[in-house]
This record gives C-alpha cells, structure tokens and sequence, in this order.
C-alpha cells in the first residue's frame, strides 16, 4: 500500500503504530521510505493473478478444452451493465493466462492472471461466464500483483 504521511516518522515507528491496528492475521512484512515524485503502487500495477473457484459438472479435459479456447481467440466482445449504462469492450484483451488448478467434483479451481491497468481491469466472474460456468464463483483469491518493470 502506499502511505502518505504529513511529517518524518522512522520505518520501525511507522510499522509498531500500523501493526497495531491491523486485524488478525495481517502482518506488514516491510516498510520503505519513497520519494513522492515516483508513481504511485497502483499505478504501477500492470496484472493481477487469482485463484477461482467455481462449481461445475465439466470433467477437468473439457475445463483444459474450455481454457484453450477462450486463450486462443482474438477477440471476445462482451458486455456489463453499470450505473452509468452498458459498458462494451473485448474481454479477451484483459486476460494473459488460464490455467486449471485443480478440480474435485462438483469444484474445479483456475487460475487467472487478468489485466488491472489503467487500460483496464478484467474481472473473475466475467471470465467464468465466459468460460461457460453456469454457477457464480464460490471464492475468488487474488494471490499476486504483477508491476510493470520498467
């Protein structure tokens, strides 16, 4: 995360007082002082990777078939509605990779690593659909944040 602070306070000061408020479970592993004229983390984000889980009755080779397909179209225009109207766009252009985790019946897991840019983010629920699941996913776990690098 970044955090802007009004005036100096030393890393270890800054990661008592944080750790402090945070929930169970949630650690900060590191703290770094930044110069405020770098972009920002989010900014910097280029890709997200998550773990779905999804029901299904497909058998893992039509899941692979499912993955395979969907990676190899062009294009894959789609559709959403938003407060503001239907918001169109080619959600094949924000998804990298699909991979099949794991599946034990009736549960099948994919891993994603979806666009999340200012371009655009894609999102897991959408890309299920697309694959042809019937059901919403039971969970989604974003595991990684890829940043650009350069």
């Amino acid at each position: 995360m970044d955090v802007y602070i009004a005036k100096y306070i030393s890393l270890h000061s800054f990661t008592t007082c944080v750790s402090q408020q945070l929930p169970p479970g949630m650690e900060i592993i590191q703290a770094y002082q930044m110069a405020t004229t770098l972009p920002s983390l989010q900014a910097q984000v280029r890709y997200a990777e998550y773990e779905v889980e999804v029901e299904t009755e497909k058998e893992p080779e039509d899941t692979e078939t499912a993955l395979n397909s969907l990676l190899s179209l062009k294009h894959l225009p789609w559709q959403h509605q938003r407060d503001t109207g239907t918001r169109y766009y080619d959600l094949r252009y924000l998804i990298d990779d699909l991979w099949l985790i794991y599946r034990h019946h009736p549960y099948c897991t994919v891993g994603m690593r979806l666009r999340s840019d200012n371009s655009g983010s894609g999102r897991p629920e959408q890309v299920t659909a697309a694959l042809g699941f019937t059901h919403h996913p039971q969970s989604i776990h974003r595991t990684k944040l890829i940043l650009r690098t350069s």
